[in-house]
């Protein structure tokens, strides 16, 4: 499971830069466009919506930037037609990688991450390749100092979460996506600080890999989730704390 945070750890500390960028507003207008056409405009009926909203904010995404994205969605505002796509390959040493994308030109945006894949040791595969070994939850990483590891395991527990597991000084809780919203809460009533609050694609049994092996795996990640329509990467490599160490020296 540590994998799994460490990615959003980085992925974090990159969407810093691109929010500088105005690049990660982009890419979650498009998110919450999508959402809003979905499900409608209103956060409290539509799960999806608040979820994108919550992450706009998060990033200091200004309000109107919000609420233009929230009405091209409903059709209120014109706007350009996105495409939601999971693209699905394999990194170096076999890994899966998944890929979720919005894109208003499917055809430009499978050659450009086929390319990708493929420049970084990788291969996009056909639907459906790798999906299965992937299931959809609530991902939340916490700083492990000072916090009871009983304590912490009742309050997630009651809150709805599924598990709750340590690694080191640090603790990730798992839930289904339905109560993301309700756990996240129960959570920041302690005052509880997250280092990562998601809902991503987990990897049911994560692959162990050598550190080189698991770098070419970030790398190819990190270009693929650099790509302009791209929302989300996941893969199944468990990435170690030597992976991390090693990367930090770049």
């Amino acid at each position: 499971m540590s994998g799994h945070s460490h990615w959003a750890t980085i992925k974090h500390k990159k969407g810093a830069v691109d929010a500088k960028r105005g690049k990660l507003w982009s890419k979650l207008s498009r998110a919450i466009i999508i959402a809003a056409r979905h499900g409608g405009g209103d956060p409290n009926m539509n799960l999806k919506l608040r979820y994108a909203i919550d992450k706009a904010r998060a990033v200091s995404m200004p309000k109107d930037n919000i609420e233009r994205a929230i009405k091209r969605g409903t059709g209120d505002l014109e706007g350009q037609h996105f495409e939601e796509i999971t693209y699905e390959g394999y990194g170096s040493g076999g890994v899966a990688i998944l890929v979720e994308v919005l894109t208003d030109n499917r055809n430009r945006t499978a050659g450009e991450i086929r390319k990708i894949f493929e420049r970084h040791g990788g291969k996009m595969g056909s639907a459906g390749c790798v999906s299965y070994l992937f299931e959809r939850k609530g991902l939340f990483g916490l700083d492990g100092a000072g916090l009871d590891e009983d304590t912490l395991m009742g309050i997630a527990l009651d809150a709805g979460a599924d598990d709750l597991k340590q690694s080191g000084a640090h603790f990730e809780i798992t839930c289904d996506p339905a109560v993301f919203n309700q756990v996240q809460e129960a959570l920041q009533k302690q005052n509880l600080k997250l280092t990562v609050s998601e809902v991503q694609q987990i990897g049911k049994a994560p692959v162990d890999v050598d550190v080189e092996t698991g770098q070419k795996v970030i790398r190819l990640m990190e270009a693929l989730d650099d790509h302009d329509d791209t929302q989300n990467v996941y893969s199944n490599v468990n990435i170690s704390e030597e992976m991390l160490a090693e990367m930090s020296k770049e």
